[in-house]
């Protein structure tokens, strides 16, 4: 019986793909085998030796200590492209919320009073103050050409308008969903120069921390538009606020509001609801579920962000799922411990990714308690289990 802790509330859709017979699920759990979260800050947490798995049911893993559990042999896995609609939809709202003035057109709306005819009078001499514009014929540069950024950049296309891209890291499996004419810019600052909008899909890292700051908003087309559901920090708010004020750009919706910003009469700012609909908290659940689930049940690695892709069809017998520093011999001293005691092996697999190395070995026979022992003493292992044991 596997243990699942859960530190947030996870749909019931990715929860029911975790079979009762094998799991118990709770959001208080003691020796838990994996952990589910959303939001909640791991950094500070005390993480129980037990866990062998951690699922964000997201795409962003700043809340979870990574390197901590990568050095324990944990994989941390996330759900890329499962709340991509979601956040593609905000997006295009977010263009159209500061293109026709939408947000401030409606608290002037609700702001009037007197009786109807009073109103109406005001609606008509006040409305010239939202005049807008339309967006086909209009730039959208999009920076972070992933499950999103991929979505954005076609939608925008289906709009009218033209779209330009920067991402240095673009996979063949992006480029091949793009459409054909989405243009290359590049560098950020050939495609800010060039963009009447601007949206960021890209994480938080020290790379992007800051990317848009005081000196590249001087550099920006005079009336562009900066959209921010990718994540705080990646804009510098107060050069944001500063090139609203001089009017450099036109208008900043992002989705982290902050006393800085959320009173500006030129910033929109939402509470986080990039990927706030009932279909991508149900999508990301199903989706670490699964990965949880075969990591724990197979060995088999999809979709985290710290361990290499591994996926070993199960060629019976017993197996053994060895986590190792990527440094050499590792697999030999497995196969001699193996040997020693004539387990046959039936099937093997390893692969790497940066430091970290995962080997899945298929053996005829249920490895002895001291083999395993062994094996996890070895210099560089991290972690070792028997599947199937």
């Amino acid at each position: 019986m596997y243990k699942i802790l859960t530190l947030n509330n996870i749909s019931v859709a990715g929860l029911n793909r975790l079979p009762r017979e094998s799991y118990e699920v709770a959001s208080e759990i003691t020796h838990p085998d994996a952990i589910l979260v959303r939001s909640a800050n791991m950094h500070e947490m005390e993480i129980p030796e037990t866990v062998k798995a951690v699922g964000r049911a997201g795409a962003g893993v700043n809340n979870v200590p990574v390197a901590r559990l990568t050095k324990r042999g944990v994989p941390v896995f996330n759900a890329p492209g499962a709340n991509a609609n979601a956040v593609k939809e905000l997006v295009i709202a977010g263009m159209l919320l500061a293109a026709r003035n939408i947000a401030q057109a409606w608290g002037f709306a609700r702001g009037l009073s007197g009786d109807d005819g009073e109103i109406h009078k005001a609606v008509e001499s006040g409305k010239k103050q939202f005049v807008g514009f339309e967006l086909p014929g209009r730039t959208l540069g999009v920076i972070g050409l992933g499950a999103i950024g991929v979505l954005v950049a076609n939608a925008a296309r289906a709009l009218g308008m033209r779209v330009i891209g920067y991402d240095p890291t673009i996979t063949v499996q992006r480029a091949w969903q793009l459409e054909s004419d989405v243009l290359p810019a590049l560098s950020v600052d050939d495609l800010l120069a060039r963009a009447d909008f601007v949206s960021f899909h890209v994480p938080l890292t020290d790379e992007t921390r800051g990317m848009i700051n005081a000196e590249r908003l001087r550099h920006m087309r005079q009336g562009a538009v900066l959209l921010n559901f990718a994540r705080d920090g990646i804009i510098d708010d107060q050069a944001a606020v500063a090139a609203l004020d001089s009017g450099q750009i036109y208008a900043y919706v992002c989705d982290f509001p902050s006393n800085r910003l959320k009173n500006h009469p030129r910033v929109v700012t939402l509470p986080h609801i990039g990927a706030s609909t009932r279909e991508a908290e149900e999508n990301c659940a199903v989706m670490v579920a699964e990965e949880v689930r075969e990591w724990l049940e197979n060995g088999n690695v999809r979709n985290a962000v710290n361990f290499p892709e591994i996926n070993l069809p199960r060629n019976g017998g017993y197996r053994m799922a060895v986590v190792n520093s990527n440094v050499p011999n590792m697999v030999g001293q497995i196969s001699t411990d193996l040997a020693a005691v004539n387990l046959n092996i039936l099937d093997m697999l390893n692969r790497s990714r940066g430091e970290v190395a995962v080997t899945l070995i298929d053996i005829d026979q249920r490895p002895p308690e001291a083999t395993v022992e062994k094996i996890r003493a070895i210099s560089g292992v991290l972690s070792v289990r028997c599947l199937g044991c």
